[in-house]
């Protein structure tokens, strides 16, 4: 059976179930649940803290994981990112008191507070710059207030919470993170199948199915519109000088594409949610 590792707690691990749902796989009954086998799937989920993820994995342990790519980096593990996932966006950035660090060289010799000292640390020598790294599990934008850092090192959305803490961002993205499938040092049996689900998953979140009516003669115009994957499919009309047509297009665009079809002369537009999808 294909091992796989799932987030038991945390940001990642709601959607992650739902996505592996919409795959067809089995999800638990009891959040208290720790192993369930999914034997007509002939695959075993392992329910697990986010930050461990990447050891059992990288160990071979464990075949796969959904974890994210900070906690991934963070390790040190020999795992490795397989794909994105699509959710769990996050960015990484440096903050310090208003107006006492305006560049990354600044850091040289300070304190910097981070729940990610592995990630922080290579990035850092990355760029010849030593510091203390003070490791810390959670809430780091109080290390300055209280004294036990110089700058922070953590996750920013807005910048709201880190203003409220009297301290601006500065210096460049340290990194752009996000939910991704990890894969063990072994190749694993099974593996191809669960990347082509997820894709499958990614791409009925992404698009959707439009039918419509065309003049036959306005066929390349249309095309131009809505491409689709690769290309409409086309079906002759029992009125030879229309068609009917049918293609995939990105969900966040479908009411724009659905105007400029209906001004180029398309009728009875159509849109349906896809399920499943194997490309």
């Amino acid at each position: 059976m294909l091992r796989i590792a799932v987030p038991n707690k945390g940001s990642l691990a709601e959607t992650a179930a739902q996505m592996l749902s919409e795959a067809g796989y089995a999800g638990r009954r009891d959040p208290k649940e720790l192993h369930l086998r999914d034997a007509p799937n002939d695959v075993e989920f392992f329910f697990l803290r986010p930050r461990d993820i990447a050891t059992y994995v990288g160990s071979g342990a464990l075949d796969v994981g959904v974890t994210g790519r900070d906690l991934l980096l963070d390790s040190g593990s020999k795992a490795s990112e397989i794909e994105s996932l699509g959710f769990g966006d996050s960015t990484f950035r440096f903050a310090g008191p208003t107006g006492r660090f305006t560049d990354l060289a600044d850091l040289a010799g300070h304190r910097v507070a981070t729940s990610y000292p592995g990630l922080v640390g290579r990035f850092l020598a990355g760029h010849d710059i030593d510091v203390d790294l003070v490791p810390l599990d959670g809430a780091v934008e109080s290390a300055v207030q209280l004294g036990v850092a110089d700058a922070v090192a953590d996750v920013v959305s807005t910048g709201t919470t880190l203003r409220k803490a009297g301290l601006d961002i500065f210096g460049p993205v340290i990194l752009e993170s996000t939910a991704v499938l990890i894969g063990a040092p072994h190749e694993a049996n099974g593996l191809d199948t669960l990347r082509r689900r997820l894709q499958g998953v990614l791409v009925a979140r992404r698009y959707v199915l439009m039918d419509y009516d065309l003049p036959a003669g306005l066929l390349d115009q249309a095309t131009d519109i809505a491409g689709g994957i690769e290309s409409p499919t086309v079906s002759p009309l029992r009125d030879k000088d229309w068609v009917a047509v049918r293609v995939m297009v990105p969900r966040e665009r479908t009411n724009q594409i659905m105007d400029s079809l209906y001004e180029l002369g398309a009728r009875a537009i159509l849109v349906s949610a896809i399920h499943a999808a194997r490309l």
